[in-house]
């Protein structure tokens, strides 16, 4: 079998309509909850099949003792209960979190939060007020595409762009009960070129990545999502800054090791939130034993004493979370690096 490089996509836009029939996926999944929900208030979630696409009929548990199941469109409702800083959601050995805000900011003093490079083929979200938990009940235009809500809270928003949404500046437009709110990001597309020259087993080859839709030196990551086939040089999740200009690329050195099948993944590296990123880690304090407690407690004081520490506190961080079994604890360490 020759070498064939194909850029894998995890997530693949579907309307509603599209989820996918059976309930097979949920040997694997993915869940998407808003970053903030409010306490006592509904909010809605999603859960992604191995397949990519919005998965139906899937049992979710939310915090201890809430479950509910992905209706048609591979989404559901639930609750933020009160008296907890958090909420977590398991499927099918997958978990995720989200903060829980006692109450939501006022309509009037909210202001839109969104992140100033957006990728056509991930979600984003849009964090301000006023928004209803049914997905459908909002609206969200790129531009004058309309973007597929995937998530909802009272706070944000989590929706894919639609599939005619083209890279460049965009104006960003979402609907509330109470107000129309607008914002400016700008969408990008991240295109492998095939590695030259072609890779051969034992030989090196590069692999470029290119932005389409901003000439601005941005922060992604590349993963390898073959490594039997072909490995790259400096670790199969490498972090890389774009040069920026035209053209705007990276390369990443790679090593074929065999015949086969192979593919990459792109994505932006999000801009980094260390007051979230505290916030994770207190709440993933009870759950610790006393040693890693005191750690986490040192590590969310020197996020908020000394920001620019951040590098230092991410090498920290990975370095507990290699250690750290699966479950409660891991998720919220997890949830608290990737806000980093």
């Amino acid at each position: 079998m020759f070498l064939a490089a194909a850029a894998f996509l995890p997530l693949i836009f579907a309307p509603p309509a599209r989820a996918q029939a059976t309930t097979s996926a949920a040997w694997s999944v993915t869940i998407v909850l808003p970053p903030k929900v409010v306490a006592g208030r509904p909010a809605s979630l999603a859960v992604f099949g191995a397949d990519g696409r919005l998965a139906p009929g899937i049992p979710v548990e939310i915090g201890k003792g809430q479950q509910v199941t992905t209706d048609a469109s591979g989404r559901a409702i639930f609750t933020a209960l009160a008296g907890s800083s958090v909420v977590i959601a398991r499927a099918s050995g997958a978990s995720a979190a989200a903060l829980v805000d006692s109450e939501a900011p006022p309509p009037a003093s909210a202001r839109v939060s969104v992140a100033p490079f957006l990728s056509l083929r991930d979600r984003f979200s849009l964090c301000a007020s006023g928004f209803r938990a049914e997905p459908d009940s909002n609206r969200l235009l790129l531009n004058d595409e309309r973007a597929l809500i995937l998530a909802a809270s009272p706070e944000c928003l989590v929706a894919l762009p639609g599939p005619k949404s083209a890279p460049g500046a965009v104006k960003i437009t979402a609907e509330t009960q109470s107000a129309e709110l607008s914002a400016a990001s700008t969408l990008v597309s991240l295109v492998f070129d095939s590695p030259q020259p072609p890779p051969i087993p034992e030989r090196r080859s590069r692999l470029v990545v290119q932005v389409v839709g901003s000439d601005q030196p941005l922060a992604i990551v590349v993963e390898n999502q073959t490594p039997g086939v072909l490995r790259f040089l400096r670790g199969d999740r490498q972090p890389l800054r774009t040069s920026g200009g035209q053209p705007n690329s990276a390369e990443v050195e790679v090593q074929a090791l065999r015949t086969g099948d192979y593919s990459f993944h792109a994505r932006l590296l999000p801009v980094s939130d260390p007051a979230t990123a505290r916030r994770f880690l207190e709440a993933a304090m009870p759950l610790a034993a006393r040693d890693l407690q005191r750690r986490l407690k040192n590590l969310a004081g020197r996020i908020e004493r000394h920001p620019r520490d951040i590098e230092k506190i991410r090498l920290e961080l990975d370095r507990i979370i290699s250690v750290t079994i699966e479950g409660d604890l891991r998720t919220l360490l997890d949830s608290a690096r990737a806000s980093l």
